[in-house]
């Protein structure tokens, strides 16, 4: 079974998807693109997200190997996103991390995670958009009927225009959320 999806927020990405092992389908890959790949499973099983920022070769597989010690298996995600997924079988002993500064540390790197990507959307929103307006400039000397045909003609594409802006606000959202919780654990 195959299933599109595209998440924000990191820690509804993990909800969804253990409500799928719930549901009897277990993870066996997901793309870059949003594409969540399952298969049909007997067994019961759990699935924890974990971010990290790039990791040389080396230093990915001695990751690796300190959570297949704990009995996780890496399930192959998008390079790109520094987001990495975990999956075993329900042994109620299903937490990645094992004290608050390591999940300090998790929702810290959340945060650069979220930051980053929110300026990125921006300074790609600002260098695309910066010398044109969002409406055509004629649109508002039109009159009537054929006033209102073109500003619903239009608007798709602001709407269009508007997505990094509208993406930066979403992984805004993300941040403050990681840095409530980051708090929250400092304390």
């Amino acid at each position: 079974m195959k299933r599109y999806k595209v998440f924000f927020n990191i820690e509804k990405e993990e909800q969804w998807l253990n409500e799928q092992l719930q549901k009897g389908y277990r993870c066996t890959n997901i793309s870059g693109f949003g594409i969540y790949t399952f298969e049909k499973t007997d067994k019961r099983y759990v699935m924890r997200l974990d971010y990290q920022d790039y990791l040389p070769k080396k230093n990915f597989v001695e990751y690796k190997m300190i959570y297949e010690d704990f009995g996780w298996n890496y399930i192959k995600g998008s390079w790109f996103s520094g987001i990495r997924y975990w999956q075993k079988e329900d042994d109620n002993q299903n937490e990645i991390f094992s004290d608050r500064q390591s999940k300090g540390q998790y929702y810290k790197r959340l945060m650069s995670y979220s930051f980053w990507l929110s300026m990125l959307c921006l300074a790609y929103s600002f260098m695309l958009y910066k010398d044109s307006a969002l409406y055509h400039e004629g649109l508002w000397g039109m009159k009537g009927a054929l006033f209102w045909k073109a500003f619903i003609f239009e608007t798709p594409f602001v709407l269009l225009k508007l997505t990094p802006a509208l993406l930066a606000i979403l992984l805004g959202g993300s941040f403050y959320k990681a840095l409530r919780k980051y708090s929250m654990l400092k304390e």
